[in-house]
């Protein structure tokens, strides 16, 4: 996977492997309320899945952000909306001390241009938290969810919780899908 962010030093930005679980854990638990904290044997399933394309920001050693995408949404949270040329957002933090740099729209054009490459057209995400302001900045719109099994997936994220898309541009010299 190749990296186009531009980012502070001594910020590097590369892909999430295993060894990064206590600390994207250590992030998580700093960012999200206790209902939102997953577990270290959840992430090690998700990178273990050839559908991975999830980041880390690291400084001195330590994962100060991360992004979980996949080019599908795993374990059937939303197959039925999400096709082969989606990229799924599944989660995405910067620890509290390391906010306002940049780092959250560092991740999210990295992974975008790499999903472009690979051709995909779309990307997906629940926003949960009341973060879905914050999502609509970046393009996001929310997306019908056409039958009952996907709202009753979608509800399981808790009140207020939103399924939301937005179309990506797809890079010139990547052929089309189909």
């Amino acid at each position: 996977m190749t990296f186009s962010a531009t980012l502070p030093p001594p910020v590097r930005l590369r892909a999430l492997v295993h060894p990064d679980l206590a600390d994207l854990l250590a992030v998580q638990r700093a960012c999200y309320g206790p209902g939102f904290v997953e577990t270290a044997a959840g992430f090690a399933r998700r990178l273990a899945s050839p559908a991975n394309c999830s980041l880390v920001l690291e400084r001195d050693g330590q994962v100060c952000a991360y992004l979980a995408a996949y080019r599908s949404p795993l374990h059937g949270d939303f197959e039925a909306v999400s096709q082969g040329d989606t990229l799924y957002l599944h989660d995405m933090a910067v620890l509290p001390t390391c906010a306002g740099q940049g780092l959250a729209q560092a991740l999210l054009k990295s992974v975008w241009d790499h999903a472009a490459a690979q051709g995909l057209r779309h990307t997906a995400l629940v926003s949960v938290q009341g973060s879905q302001t914050y999502w609509e900045r970046h393009g996001y719109a929310q997306q019908p969810l056409g039958d009952a099994a996907q709202r009753e997936r979608l509800a399981s994220y808790g009140a207020g919780a939103v399924y939301m898309g937005r179309a990506m541009a797809v890079a010139a010299n990547t052929p089309p899908m189909g």
